[in-house]
């Protein structure tokens, strides 16, 4: 009988995936009991959704790379030059804002794809090469900006599009709808369609991505591409709420991004990054960072709670990822073979599910022992040994030659003694010439039948 395979307990697989979510609502509960008067009000949960909605669309950018085992630090510094040229085109160069925010996030699709191409074309790490266009894309804003602030005129910003961060819905701020549906779309991506799974597999193995036919580079760049347009949306947001271009805001946010990206990748779906979990941590590090302001914590608590959590979900991280790896091994482990059948009520063996090859004999390539073995003969020609179940190949012609003993005697000898074929009307001669009349002729020489079928093995 096969032994079971070991199970997982369910209890742990729902811990590592949903504790996160779990913690959120613990924290929330302490927060509340040591401020009941600020922390459980309304106000304090639109805000929580409304200054939190930025950093939340800005880890969802960070997360996309990370399913392709890439990192774009440029996205903090992308998002200071798309707010920077939205408020260039719309107050500088008296753009209409739909256009202003259409031409910036065609430009944050374009870094994108650049970035993928420079790591993927160049073979250049992507933490090298990420870096490196994040600072010539700061020193971009610097020249736009000129060192300064991009301050809008005293008709101040169009009210259509600073409605894009201050409207409400259904009571809540909008920026958490839009954080919500992009969540939404890049968990329908990475979860439900041919893409995401791509995404996956080549994050975790592209080796086996290349071996499969996954085009593996292509797919790298449609991950940074899809990072560059969501981060400038971030941008578009990001200017909607801050209605000043200010060219060194964006590095604040690179940090927060990349701790929801990677504690995000330890809930829901422990071991790898997505969209559900990455939101998780955000409210995590929402809740976390309010708590603490009202609690009347210093300034550098905030950086100190930032750097901590990301030790700790970069930790969290690889131990949920070699979780996954070990109990995807032991789940495509084969099961152990099963335990020898004990021996029969009357003390005999139990049956073999194949019969004993006899020893020393030679295998075929069929199936060993298909047909009942024949019994051996009662008297075999010349002791040749019983047969077998197992085949023989044909004797060779020389089995019918001269015994070797013949051979060692003269040529005219052993011709004298070779019997010769009997004619009509003439007697057969002996081996030493014609026999005389009245006499019988002598036996010839008895040999062993050439073996046609015999099945023993040779010796």
């Amino acid at each position: 009988m096969t032994p079971p395979r070991p199970r997982h307990r369910p209890g742990g697989h729902h811990i590592g995936a949903y504790g996160l979510l779990a913690l959120t609502a613990l924290l929330y509960l302490v927060f509340s009991l040591a401020l009941p008067d600020t922390f459980p009000t309304l106000d304090t949960v639109d805000s929580i959704l409304s200054t939190q909605s930025i950093p939340a669309v800005l880890a969802l950018a960070a997360m996309v790379p990370i399913v392709t085992g890439a990192f774009d630090l440029s996205i903090g510094y992308g998002l200071g030059l798309a707010h920077v040229m939205v408020l260039q085109l719309v107050v500088n160069a008296g753009w209409p804002w739909p256009l202003a925010c259409l031409a910036v996030l065609a430009g944050g699709l374009v870094v994108g794809v650049l970035n993928g191409v420079i790591v993927e074309f160049g073979r250049i790490d992507s933490f090298i090469a990420t870096l490196g266009t994040g600072s010539m894309m700061y020193a971009v804003t610097g020249w736009i900006t000129d060192g300064g602030r991009i301050v809008p005129g005293p008709q101040g910003l169009p009210p259509a599009f600073t409605d894009l961060y201050d409207s409400s819905f259904l009571g809540l701020p909008v920026p958490a709808f839009y954080v919500l549906a992009l969540a939404a779309v890049l968990w329908l991506v990475l979860e439900r369609l041919p893409l995401g799974r791509y995404l996956y597999v080549v994050g975790s193995n592209p080796r086996a991505a290349d071996l499969v036919g996954i085009p593996t580079r292509r797919y790298t760049v449609y991950a940074f591409a899809a990072s560059g347009l969501i981060v400038g949306f971030a941008g578009v947001l990001l200017a909607a709420q801050q209605q000043i271009g200010n060219p060194s805001v964006g590095l604040d946010y690179l940090l927060p991004a990349f701790v929801g990206a990677l504690l995000g990748s330890t809930a829901i779906k422990p071991g790898r990054p997505n969209a559900l979990g990455t939101v998780v941590a955000v409210a995590v590090l929402a809740v976390g960072l309010t708590g603490i302001a009202q609690l009347g914590a210093e300034f550098w608590t905030v950086p100190l709670f930032n750097g901590g959590t990301l030790l700790i979900a970069v930790g969290l991280a690889g131990y949920a990822a070699r979780r996954r790896l070990r109990g995807g091994a032991a789940r495509a482990a084969p099961a152990a073979p099963p335990p020898s059948s004990p021996a029969g009520a009357d003390g005999t063996p139990p049956p073999s599910p194949l019969p004993a090859r006899p020893a020393g004999s030679i295998p075929s390539l069929e199936s060993p022992c298909t047909a009942p073995a024949r019994p051996p003969p009662q008297s075999a020609p010349c002791g040749s040994p019983p047969a077998s179940c197992w085949p023989r190949p044909p004797p060779s012609p020389a089995a019918n030659a001269v015994p070797p003993t013949a051979r060692t005697r003269p040529r005219r000898a052993r011709a004298a003694a070779r019997p010769s074929r009997p004619g009509p009307g003439r007697p057969s001669p002996g081996p030493s010439g014609p026999t005389s009349p009245g006499e019988d002729p002598p036996a010839a020489p008895r040999r062993c039948p050439a073996r046609t079928s015999s099945t023993s093995p040779r010796p």
